[in-house]
């Protein structure tokens, strides 16, 4: 098969959006818009009313919208990252030419629940905390954390775990992932310019892209010993 051949070569940047590009026009096509759709959708509620609410609104009117903040959050990180992980996964399926379903989205709520919000909000405050340390380390620690959720989804780890194995996973390809963040905001743009319909060809392309990557990466890391990234040293080669 195609994929099993291209995952054998060296991961790339380029390769992953070619490859991911030639497959995303292939019998998953309609299932992967829908599922970009759905959660360019679930994303609304909470991301609006976020946006809506800030701290001069807290009056008598601000305490009656509290029940609403509290949903809001509560939607935000214990509803949308296991929406958000089901659609990598469901990514990753058709990259690897393996069954796609719309209910693979929503695996995560039965299988790794726990999991998901852990891990998701492990690597939201690993990521602040280096934003705050001069970006940079921010940004080396969200190359470096960027298949969390595959793992946890694909491999059915925990948060832990899955922080650690991304970590050893991604070593060498920092600047790859890098240059494909980099690349995903102008393809974003493009689609933005192009017409409205053209970001969700866009977000498609992007989670293609990175959904080849990981399994690329998958297919040529053979190390199973994860290497922690809190407080031990990394295992020499």
């Amino acid at each position: 098969m195609e994929s099993l051949k291209y995952f054998n070569l060296r991961p790339s940047a380029g390769g992953s959006f070619s490859y991911a590009w030639r497959k995303m026009f292939e019998k998953s096509f309609l299932l992967l818009l829908v599922a970009v759709i759905i959660v360019g959708l679930l994303n609304g509620p909470g991301y609006g009313f976020k946006s809506e609410w800030n701290g001069d609104d807290f009056n008598a009117f601000g305490l009656l919208l509290l029940p609403l903040a509290l949903f809001a959050l509560a939607y935000t990180f214990l509803f949308i990252p296991v929406i958000k992980y089901g659609k990598k996964k469901l990514f990753l399926n058709a990259m690897r030419d393996e069954e796609t379903d719309l209910k693979v989205m929503f695996e995560g709520f039965k299988t790794q629940y726990l999991n998901i919000v852990l891990a998701n909000l492990i690597v939201a405050a690993l990521v602040t905390v280096g934003f705050f340390m001069l970006i940079i380390p921010g940004i080396i620690v969200a190359c470096r954390l960027a298949f969390v959720s595959y793992l946890v989804m694909d491999k059915e780890l925990d948060a832990i775990k899955a922080i650690e194995k991304s970590w050893q996973m991604t070593r060498g390809y920092g600047w790859t992932i890098f240059g494909m963040a980099i690349l995903s905001f102008f393809i974003y743009i493009a689609g933005l310019i192009v017409c409205i319909v053209g970001v969700f060809f866009s977000m498609m392309w992007i989670s293609a892209a990175f959904a080849t990557l990981y399994a690329s990466v998958d297919g040529e890391k053979e190390d199973d010993n994860p290497i922690p990234i809190l407080g031990v040293n990394e295992v020499e080669e």
